[in-house]
């Protein structure tokens, strides 16, 4: 017992002294954020909340719906039924970044399951399960569920301890969702002095996925994942291609107590894509709330270029400005490709928002599927008005910056047929 009691107290102690010192980095960053989001109007701490998980709770408590438990996977398979999260969405992390740490490595990575709408994150070993609900007035909203056996089990909100990572700059100062790359040693710790970032769509394919498991195929491009650091290697040292185009990871942990044995690599992409979009939603929806209350002239003046540029890089996140292209077709082994593709909605010609790529780019029109979601209906009336307002003067302009060249003029037309057809507000926007 003691040989295996030293080493995790060791990798502990070191992920104690890692966190410790980018908490205290980040010191003036969270209480910017905290009176960003606990101050009139949004009071963040003290609202209500209205998303997935209350209104699952509330069918809870009424009898309405009763969860199954099951023996190994405590109410996870009931929950992401309920929530309606396929299970190919399954992403597995084993860094030690999260509040599960103690629970988390690379025999044990903590597995993540999302949709449009909700984050589910299930670790071997632990009585909790960790739900990220994206709320169209709040944002991220932190609630754990236990696995103990109850007629009606209860979600519990977070009292403020997930915004310590949770409202930073990595997420632009609202609680918001990150997918950190990292290298770790051999306990899943992260490395200090070596890469700690959050990825997104406009991330190097190299640079991702420091501290994941991926399984997929991705040809001559290379990833951080499925691999740790070794003692005193460099990071120009780390060996990309132990973890390249794997699609067995049983040969590196025990896949069995998961639901599926895959991290797929096109639901990874998907996952960064769509974390960062709803932190860009959430940052427009705040600075709308917050224009529509000023007060006096000069604080008008200012919510309003808040609002301008919060506006600009939600659109700049919804058109994937900035792209990271790919130089070769990747592909996933879970399925989930083909189940998120399916989901729609069409336009009169079939075609949708969700539809891949995968050969040049994550999607085959470069138009995030998120301008359909609960969230970004749940922006202001005139945040969204001028979200349809921006998206227009980009996608009818005949010479593009050069963040969106990416776009050809082709997909132009396209994403506009699409949104037109699909998306009646919009479209009666755009007929003024």
């Amino acid at each position: 017992m003691s040989s295996w009691i030293e080493p995790q107290r060791k990798s502990l102690w070191r992920s104690g002294c890692w966190l410790a010192s980018w908490l205290v980095g980040l010191t003036a960053s969270v209480a910017t954020g905290q009176r960003y989001h606990n101050e009139s109007p949004i009071n963040y701490s003290d609202a209500t909340a209205d998303n997935c998980v209350t209104r699952l709770q509330a069918k809870i408590d009424s009898g309405k719906t009763v969860l199954q438990r099951d023996d190994a996977l405590g109410y996870l398979p009931a929950v992401l039924k309920e929530f309606n999260v396929p299970a190919s969405s399954q992403s597995l992390v084993f860094s030690k970044t999260s509040k599960q740490a103690v629970r988390i490595s690379p025999r044990r990575p903590r597995a993540i399951y999302f949709n449009d709408d909700v984050y589910v994150g299930w670790v071997q070993r632990s009585n909790l399960m960790e739900v990220a609900a994206v709320d169209a007035k709040l944002g991220a909203v932190f609630y754990t569920l236990e696995h103990t056996p109850a007629k009606k089990p209860q979600f519990k909100r977070d009292g403020g301890s997930c915004l310590v990572c949770h409202a930073t700059s990595q997420t632009g100062f609202v609680p918001g969702h990150v997918v950190f790359s990292v290298y770790t040693d051999s306990q899943g710790s992260p490395v200090a002095g070596t890469l700690f970032s959050s990825t997104n769509h406009t991330s190097p394919f190299q640079s991702r996925w420091g501290g994941w498991y991926v399984s997929g195929k991705h040809g001559k491009q290379r990833h951080l994942g499925n691999n740790t650091m070794r003692v005193f290697e460099r990071a120009d040292q780390f060996d990309r291609e132990k973890g390249a185009n794997l699609f067995d990871l049983s040969q590196l942990f025990d896949v069995k107590p998961y639901l599926t044995p895959h991290s797929d690599l096109v639901a990874l992409m998907v996952l960064e894509h769509q974390a960062m979009v709803h932190n860009r939603i959430t940052a427009a929806g705040y600075r709308g709330q917050i224009a529509g209350e000023a007060k006096s002239e000069q604080e008008s003046e200012l919510a309003d270029l808040l609002l301008e540029e919060a506006i600009d890089q939600l659109v700049d996140s919804l058109l994937l400005a900035s792209e990271a292209p790919l130089s070769e077709r990747i592909s996933g082994t879970s399925g989930f490709a083909k189940e998120f593709a399916a989901q729609g909605p069409v336009d009169s010609k079939g075609r949708s928002l969700r539809e891949l790529d995968l050969e040049r780019r994550l999607f085959r029109y470069p138009c995030s599927y998120l301008i359909y979601g609960e969230a970004f209906d749940g922006l202001p009336q005139s945040v969204r008005q001028q979200v349809y307002k921006q998206l227009w003067r980009t996608l009818s302009n005949d010479e593009p910056s050069g963040k969106f060249r990416h776009v050809s003029a082709a997909d132009r037309r396209s994403i506009i047929e699409i949104l037109r057809d699909t998306k009646p507000e919009l479209a009666a926007a755009w007929a003024k």
